[in-house]
């Protein structure tokens, strides 16, 4: 069954206890506040969370991806600073960056340092860190999170921990072909191309109308070649090839050959053999230089400054191959997620937390200030530079991780990034670029 986006009513209510819940429609707003508070923050019998939380001194411990003066960092700071006024429960957050938390979480958590929440991206949070996560599986059954949660992303969450759900996903996002529709018009285009021949005849009109189809930077050209192998033999046949060395199976000399065209055809820009990340995407694709980049979702955000307001964005799903095991249905698409340390005495009240990021106000807040898609699916708004990722994100059924699967050798990665980008360059051949990478997977 397709994973459609829904849109259904709220199901993380406020009661008119102290405590913020994730609940469902059908949740008491009356009740008895001590029972609420000996559930939801596991305190004392009064049912005074916030004085208790005040006298032990105590709150939450909540290590962020995010940098403070970020559009989502400042969102999330928005709803913490809620959620307090709220509950009386203080947050000690930490906004330590991308770097910061990647090198320094694990050790944290192992050394036993007190962290109730953090958060990264899916597959990093429930791979990397999934030995230090809490279940939670039954916050989310009493509070019917999932009555307003993406079902495709509950479902990948899941899958990624081995079954049972141990994150919660926010910042959804999808990888996908980005496109100037200006351009395409330009070019008397009247189609997104479904298929490789289409792409290529979309490449062609481009040409001919005097516009550069295809840019890339650096920092993403292994997901060209990543998806592309992953239409002709899906993921697992991807990470096969990549782990074991096996490039002297056929699909990567078909690969190599569509890609060589590509090439040989001119449908590259000049510079792409030396483009380091971000050349392509600002000064190319911003600048209505090239029409088409291959990227995530988050790129429009990205270059908003440089691209300007009048610039009009498409989407579509990189094109089918013939033959290929895996269609358009099939993206990396994911999220951030939410994970609450297993060790954490403080569980309910990590993930009434998450709930009030995730859900409602503060979701729709954070999807506008990031130019990013809602995790709730009652905020059926998007923004408008983001749009045209909605029908994209609404066909995918199946999941490919970063690169789909490409990067799964971290010995092969830069070698396989620096032929493939000399095979686009066209100073590699598609027999030279076999040749390369089978010499270096011996």
């Amino acid at each position: 069954m397709k994973r459609k986006l829904l849109a259904l009513v709220l199901g993380c209510a406020l009661t008119v206890t102290t405590l913020v819940g994730c609940g469902s429609s059908t949740s008491t707003t009356t009740g008895d506040a001590a029972e609420t508070a000996e559930t939801a923050a596991e305190t004392t019998e009064t049912g005074d969370a916030a004085a208790t939380t005040e006298a032990s001194g105590d709150g939450l411990v909540y290590w962020s991806m995010w940098e403070a003066t970020e559009p989502q960092g400042m969102a999330i700071q928005a709803a913490i600073d809620a959620f307090t006024e709220e509950t009386g429960i203080p947050v000690d957050v930490q906004f330590k960056g991308r770097t910061g938390i990647r090198e320094g979480l694990e050790p944290a958590l192992a050394a036993g340092t007190k962290i109730d929440l953090f958060d990264e991206d899916i597959d990093r949070v429930n791979g990397m860190w999934g030995d230090y996560l809490m279940d939670l599986e039954e916050f989310v059954k009493a509070s019917d999170y999932e009555a307003t949660a993406i079902p495709g992303l509950m479902s990948a969450c899941r899958e990624v921990a081995g079954g049972t759900l141990k994150s919660i996903p926010y910042q959804p996002n999808v990888f996908a072909f980005f496109y100037n529709k200006d351009l395409f018009e330009q070019a008397g285009i009247k189609a997104e191309p479904k298929t490789w021949d289409e792409f290529l005849t979309v490449c062609q009109q481009l040409k001919d109308a005097g516009i550069t189809p295809l840019t890339c930077d650096d920092a993403y050209a292994d997901c060209m070649i990543g998806y592309h192998l992953g239409r002709l033999v899906g993921e697992e046949g991807v990470t096969d090839i990549v782990k074991n060395g096996k490039w002297d199976d056929p699909a990567v000399k078909k690969m190599a050959d569509d890609y060589a065209e590509l090439a040989a055809k001119g449908y590259f820009s000049e510079n792409i053999g030396s483009n380091v990340w971000p050349a392509g995407q600002n000064t190319e694709l911003a600048l209505g230089e090239a029409a088409m980049y291959l990227n995530g979702s988050w790129l429009p955000n990205e270059v908003k400054d440089m691209a300007g307001e009048d610039f009009h964005w498409g989407c579509f799903s990189y094109p089918a191959v013939e033959g290929g095991k895996t269609g358009t249905e099939a993206a990396n698409y994911g999220a951030q997620v939410f994970a609450i340390n297993k060790n954490s005495e403080k569980g309910q009240q990590a993930f009434d937390l998450i709930c009030k990021i995730t859900k409602g106000e503060f979701d729709q807040q954070l999807s506008a200030d990031s130019v990013g898609i809602p995790a709730d699916t009652s905020n059926t708004e998007w923004p408008a530079l983001i749009q045209a990722v909605q029908p994209v994100m609404n066909e995918c059924t199946t999941r490919y991780s970063w690169a789909v699967g490409i990067e799964s050798n971290n010995d092969m990665t830069p070698i396989i990034k620096e032929n493939f980008i000399k095979l686009m360059a066209g100073t590699l051949d598609s027999q030279g670029f076999v040749d390369a990478m089978v010499a270096a997977g011996k």
